[in-house]
Order: C-alpha cells, then sequence, then structure tokens
C-alpha cells in the first residue's frame, strides 16, 4: 500500500495583508497562485523592529509594497533567500532598491552543482547574486531573532533552509511543504542530494515547518518521513516498470501518475529522470541507449 502523505491544504489569508503566525513570525502571500506555487509565495519577516524578510518573492511591485507596508515603522535589517527560482528570489532588487539590507544566500543559481564542475540549465534567477555567502551551520544574529543555516540541496542546488532558534522553527522553502511534494529537476536538482537532505532533518529538533508555500507543518518528523517512503515507493515503480518492459521514462510516467493531470506530466518526467539518476548512482539500472529522457534504461 502507498505511503499516505499527511497533505496540509488549508490556508487562511488575504493577498497584500501581512498576519502574525507565531511571536516574532509575520507572513505576506504574494498573488502568483499556481500549480507549482499552490496560493502564491509567502514572504517570512522574522523579529520585530530589525527584522530579517525571508524570500522576498517574485518581481512584483505590489507584493514588495506590502512587505513594505507591514514593516512601517520597522526597519530590515537582512534578506535571506532559500533559493533562486524565479518565485523566490527576484524580488530582492525591488526590496533592496526601498530599504538597502544585504542578501544572503548559499550563492546564485546552480552554485550548488557548479562547485562541482556541473552547468546547470537556465531558468532560475540568474540575476541574483548574494552579497553574503553562508554554509550549513552559519549562525545570522538580528535585533531580537537568530537563525541556524541549514544546507539542503536538492529541490536545487543551493537551496538553504533557515531555522529560527528562538522558536525551534524551520523555514523549509520547498524542500519540504505541507501541500505537496517538490519537483526534482536535474541537473541542478539532485534526488541522491535530496534524500540526504531528507535525512539531514530527522536528526534536527525543529517542532514546526514554515514552507514557502501553504500552510505550517506542525509534525515534521511524520511529514519528513512519509516523503522519504513515497520517494522509495517512486523507485521501485520505476523497476516495476523495467520489469514489465516500459524502458523510457516518458512512456513510464502515464503508469506512475495515474492521478496527476496530464499538463503535469513534463514535470513529472522530470521527476522521474532524477529518480532514475538516483538508481543510476546506487547501479541498480543501467543506462542501455540515448540519455535522460530519451534514454532507454534496463535493470543492472
Amino acid at each position: 500500500m502507498a505511503v499516505e502523505i499527511p497533505y496540509r491544504r488549508e490556508l487562511d489569508f488575504e493577498y497584500g495583508q501581512v498576519d502574525t503566525l507565531a511571536p516574532g513570525i509575520r507572513r505576506v502571500i504574494a498573488n502568483n497562485p499556481g500549480p507549482f506555487t499552490f496560493s502564491g509565495t509567502g514572504t517570512y519577516i522574522l523579529g520585530t523592529g530589525k527584522v530579517a524578510v525571508i524570500d522576498p518573492g517574485p518581481d512584483d511591485q505590489e507584493h514588495i509594497d506590502a512587505i513594505l507596508a507591514a514593516l512601517e515603522g520597522e526597519s530590515i535589517s537582512h534578506i535571506l533567500v532559500t533559493h533562486t527560482h524565479m518565485d523566490h528570489s527576484p524580488g530582492c532588487k525591488k526590496l533592496q532598491a526601498a530599504c538597502d539590507a544585504p542578501t544572503y544566500a548559499y550563492g546564485r543559481h546552480g552554485a550548488g552543482k557548479i562547485e562541482q564542475g556541473i552547468n546547470v540549465e537556465e531558468g532560475g534567477d540568474m540575476d541574483f547574486d548574494p552579497d553574503h555567502l553562508v554554509r550549513h551551520g552559519d549562525i545570522i544574529e538580528g535585533g531580537d531573532w537568530s537563525v541556524e543555516c541549514v544546507y539542503t540541496p536538492g529541490h536545487t542546488s543551493n537551496h538553504m533552509c533557515f531555522a529560527l532558534r528562538e522558536q525551534k522553527a524551520l523555514f523549509s522553502g520547498d524542500h519540504v511543504m505541507g501541500w505537496s511534494t517538490s519537483i526534482v529537476s536535474p541537473p541542478d536538482g539532485d534526488m541522491s542530494e535530496y534524500m540526504d537532505s531528507l535525512e539531514l532533518l530527522l536528526d534536527r529538533d525543529d517542532v514546526i515547518y514554515w514552507p514557502t508555500h501553504g500552510p505550517c507543518i506542525e509534525e515534521p518528523k511524520a511529514h519528513v518521513r512519509a516523503f522519504i517512503q513515497h520517494r522509495q515507493e517512486r523507485e521501485q515503480q520505476i523497476i516495476d516498470c523495467l520489469e514489465q518492459g516500459i524502458f523510457n521514462i516518458r512512456e513510464m510516467v502515464p503508469a506512475m501518475y495515474h492521478d496527476t493531470p496530464e499538463f503535469m506530466y513534463p514535470a513529472a518526467a522530470r521527476s522521474v529522470l532524477a529518480a532514475m539518476d538516483n538508481l543510476l548512482k546506487k547501479q541498480r539500472v543501467v543506462l542501455a541507449s540515448g540519455a535522460g529522457l530519451e534514454g532507454e534504461y534496463r535493470l543492472a
């Protein structure tokens, strides 16, 4: 029986309005709903007085204005970026024009792969270049808040979560969300790294996750374990397809994603490719001919 992921999709909010979620945690949601963003990008505000902003979101002046309106009488001292997809980091430029706070992130788009000598496809925010590079375990301190940087590559190679130490609250970006699983699309996305990053979270003591999209996750370890089991089941589905004589990823997708609308099949194929790459690394499958989505695969 397939694992039941405890999805959470109920979210009470209004676009452009700031909501206080917990002491020292506020959120403004951008009006950019979609199949990959759920209700939109949730920009978080940490602390009071001199605050940090996490993920300013898309290049949307209305959203930036809403963030600034929520902070009337306060100032932004830090801008933290989980990763460089177009719904997360492009808003930095407009926000910095209004507040001049420095940005903190793992690096430019593809940074985690480029340093390994792997070129990544364009499609992320190629203009974003953080003012400060952060690494796993770094501590960033503000007025009445402090965060620990938790490096979680997989969804992207530069994905960084931020743990608010005063609340044991993890701002999980797109690494772990309550409403959906994350897309892992090679070459920047990496399923092996993604699985390692999920395992990393099981060793932590965070009591709640605040993803950039959707509602909070109040039982984070149960959620992460379900995600791990789900990805393992996807790998087994690939093995089953190969045993049944389905050797091409595009042909596997309809067999594996029964409840997914066809317009999502291209994204599903990218995730199957990521899972296939992981099986190749584990030497459970081999590439018989071709490459990537056009490849023919066999059991090892």
